[in-house]
């Protein structure tokens, strides 16, 4: 095992600092060459050799879709792909930002003078950024000339995004030499920042991000975050496979909708049960409130919510408000002019995944085989196609592929509405599996490099920061 030092600029005490790319790249290959190269392109652009690279990883998330925001645990793993950005301080009060892949264009400003107003990837890292300043008082930041790498497939489910998120905060955090508590802290702040660009996700991606272990899955709970590890069995090999429908989560409306549904079911069953609805703003608050079982909560939903969607001024009525109010109460700005809310949908979902999660721990924990857990993933599945509606052709064709040659678990994993798949199989099925995958419809006529779009993995270890040079 590498020895690992602190870095002396912060004190981040829990944060793994390297003083080679070769044991920051943990064993794997693919990113040792990636980051030679970064630091050399990086010398070549800036003239100079960066001070350090810092890494976040991406994430899958074996189950537990959807939840995070409803304030449940969940249960990712991180993996080996990443966002690495090389970097050093300049004297010019810039950020100076440029990316390996060519597709993306460079980006400048001054260091207190930015706007966050699109989903341009740089955006990503002014979110990051903008958390460290505004949630560490830092008021006079450093110059940065930056140089950003990253094999993560984009909008696929992966975080590629939070990634970029966390990685900036990192970079902005050891380039400022603030003093943070912890990873965990990073997390929950990096969380917070990426609201700024629209997205009202719960902090799974981040805590993956920053507190993953190679080895082992993690399950993740919130406020405050708490993690435990989770031994998966020794046969299991898990595949991601990309359907190569792309899908960003904060340029649409879908994924900002399904958290819209979730806070006003929680609203409507509370003012129903007598609680102050005002105060309860997730499915998780009601369930505290009402002081009950996990397992009671499907029947509390059957006995509330009907089935079939809710109309706007059927919201209206039962919770005694006005349009205005509601607004302001529930909805947000890219969710505003909704006028129908699927809630008894929504609610079963969250409350049977969130369930799922501990039965996939338990049954992980106590040395269950891989079929149990397969088909608790499937049940996710199933739940996310039918009751949160955030499935496509394409990932429907992959699960059902995945399955037919052998799985026995798929599901989709991420936001969903395109992305990946996550199938869980033996190791000895491993290769036929990769293969008969290869064949599936979404990937024929491509002119793709497969090796990207399907590929293996296990659990890995999560953000890192490697001295390069004083």
């Amino acid at each position: 095992k590498p020895s690992i030092a602190i870095m002396s600029a912060s004190s981040c005490s829990d944060m793994p600092v390297f003083s080679s790319l070769q044991e920051f790249s943990r064993g794997s290959a693919v990113n040792l060459r990636r980051y030679e190269e970064l630091v050399r392109a990086f010398t070549m652009r800036y003239g100079r050799e960066p001070e350090f690279i810092a890494r976040a990883p991406g994430r899958v998330n074996l189950i537990g879709e959807h939840v995070d925001y409803c304030g449940y645990g969940v249960l990712p793993m991180a993996i080996e792909q990443d966002i690495a950005i090389a970097c050093s301080r300049n004297d010019v009060s810039a950020i100076n930002l440029s990316n390996m892949n060519p597709n993306y264009l460079d980006f400048s400003c001054p260091v207190l003078t930015f706007e966050i107003s699109g989903h341009e990837w740089f955006h990503y890292f002014l979110c990051g950024y903008k958390g460290i300043l505004e949630s560490l008082n830092v008021q006079s930041p450093v110059g940065m000339n930056l140089l950003l790498d990253g094999n993560i497939p984009k909008s696929a489910g992966l975080s590629s995004s939070s990634a970029v998120v966390c990685c900036a905060a990192l970079t902005t955090a050891l380039a400022n030499k603030v003093a943070l508590p912890s990873r965990k802290a990073l997390a929950d702040l990096c969380a917070h920042a990426e609201h700024y660009i629209g997205t009202e996700g719960g902090g799974m991606d981040q805590a993956a991000s920053f507190l993953s272990e190679g080895g082992k899955a993690q399950m993740i709970t919130f406020n405050p975050i708490r993690t435990a590890e989770v031994q998966l069995p020794s046969c299991a090999v898990f595949i991601v496979s990309n359907c190569l429908v792309e899908k960003n989560k904060a340029a649409s409306a879908d994924f900002n909708e399904r958290v819209v549904e979730c806070r006003l079911a929680a609203q409507v069953m509370a003012k129903l049960e007598g609680l102050d609805w005002h105060k309860t703003r997730k499915l998780v608050d009601l369930q505290n409130g009402l002081q009950v079982s996990l397992q009671e909560m499907p029947a509390i939903v059957d006995k509330h919510l009907h089935v079939g969607p809710y109309s706007r001024q059927e919201v209206l009525k039962i919770l005694g408000i006005t349009d205005e109010e509601l607004v302001v109460e529930s909805l947000s700005e890219n969710t505003k002019e909704m006028q129908v809310f699927q809630l008894h949908k929504r609610a079963m979902h969250v409350y049977s995944e969130a369930g799922r999660v501990y039965a996939f721990r338990d049954t992980a924990n106590s040395g269950g085989g891989v079929e149990e857990l397969g088909k608790l993933m499937n049940e996710s599945h199933a739940g996310l196609s039918k009751l949160y509606e955030c499935s496509c052709k394409e990932l429907e064709q992959l699960v059902e592929t995945s399955l037919s040659l052998g799985a026995v678990g798929s599901r989709l994993t991420g936001a969903g509405w395109g992305g990946c798949t996550l199938s869980l199989v033996r190791e000895d099925q491993l290769g036929p599996l990769l293969v008969g995958l290869a064949a599936s419809p979404c990937y024929q006529g491509r002119d793709l490099d497969l090796t990207n779009a399907i590929f293996a993995t296990k659990p890995s270890p999560g953000a890192a920061v490697c001295k390069i040079s004083k």
